[in-house]
C-alpha cells in the first residue's frame, strides 16, 4: 500500500505535462504571437550568436540556461512545426509538430557554442523520445536547430561523442536547419523565476535546473555562485 502511495503521488507531480502543468493559466493564449525578430527588435541582439534548442518543458531549459555566464537572454516559444503563430494550448494539442523549444543569445566571447551543447545534453535526457520523464508528446521531444553550417558539424560531432562515452542508449535528438522560432505567451517568460513555488516547477523544474548548476559550477553567473 505505501508503494501504491508513492507511486500514486509521483504520477501526479509527473503528469503536469502540456495541459495541466500552467493549470488555468492555458485561457491566457490570444492574440498572435509573434515572430522571434519581432520580439527582439531593437534589443541590439545582432551582435551575439544565436542557439535554438528544445528539450522538454521551456520552463526548465530557459531557467537552466539562463545560470550559464555568457548566456545574454533566453526566450521560451515553439520551433519545428508547421503552423504559424502558435499557441501553448494548439501546441499541447499536438497538432502544430512544433516542440517547446528557447532561443538563446549568447556572447561567443565568453561562451562557446559548444559548451552550450555540453549543457544543452546535461538539461535532459537526449535518449528519450517524444518525451522527458511523464511529459509525453512530441512536444517535448530532443531537437537542435542550427543557424549554419559550422553549428551542424559541432553537432554531429558532439552527439557521435556522447553516444560513444556517455549514454548507454543512442542519442534521438532530432537536429534540422532552423526555420522559424515563435515566441511564447509572455507568462511562459521567466516562469521559473516568477514561479519558484509553483507545483511542477518546484518538483520537475528545480532538480533539472540544480543538476546543471551542480555539473556546471565553473561558468555560473556570479549571481547564482554559493
Amino acid at each position: 500500500m505505501k508503494q501504491l502511495t508513492i507511486l500514486l503521488m509521483l504520477s501526479i507531480f509527473a503528469t503536469f505535462g502540456c495541459s495541466q502543468k500552467n493549470g488555468s493559466s492555458a485561457n491566457l493564449d490570444k492574440g498572435k504571437n509573434p515572430k522571434i525578430e519581432n520580439y527582439v527588435k531593437n534589443k541590439g541582439y545582432e551582435k551575439y550568436q544565436v542557439a535554438t534548442f528544445a528539450g522538454g518543458c521551456f520552463w526548465c531549459t530557459e531557467a537552466s540556461f539562463e545560470r550559464i555566464n555568457g548566456v545574454v537572454d533566453v526566450i521560451s516559444g515553439y520551433s519545428g512545426g508547421h503552423t504559424m503563430h502558435p499557441t501553448y494550448k494548439e501546441v499541447c494539442a499536438e497538432t502544430t509538430g512544433h516542440a517547446e523549444a528557447i532561443q538563446i543569445y549568447f556572447d561567443p566571447e565568453v561562451l562557446s557554442f559548444d559548451k552550450l551543447l555540453d549543457v544543452f545534453f546535461v538539461a535532459h535526457n537526449p535518449t528519450q523520445l517524444n518525451r522527458q520523464g511523464n511529459d509525453v508528446g512530441e512536444s517535448y521531444r530532443s531537437h537542435i536547430f542550427y543557424h549554419n553550417q559550422k553549428q551542424k558539424d559541432m553537432i554531429d560531432k558532439k552527439i557521435a561523442m556522447l553516444n560513444t562515452s556517455t549514454f548507454n542508449n543512442s542519442i534521438v535528438t532530432k537536429v534540422d536547419s532552423f526555420e522559424e522560432f515563435w515566441v511564447a505567451e509572455a507568462y511562459h517568460q521567466n516562469f521559473y523565476e516568477i514561479n519558484p513555488r509553483q507545483s511542477y516547477v518546484y518538483n520537475v523544474s528545480r532538480p533539472k535546473v540544480e543538476k546543471v548548476m551542480k555539473v556546471f559550477k565553473d561558468i555560473l553567473k556570479e549571481k547564482y555562485k554559493s
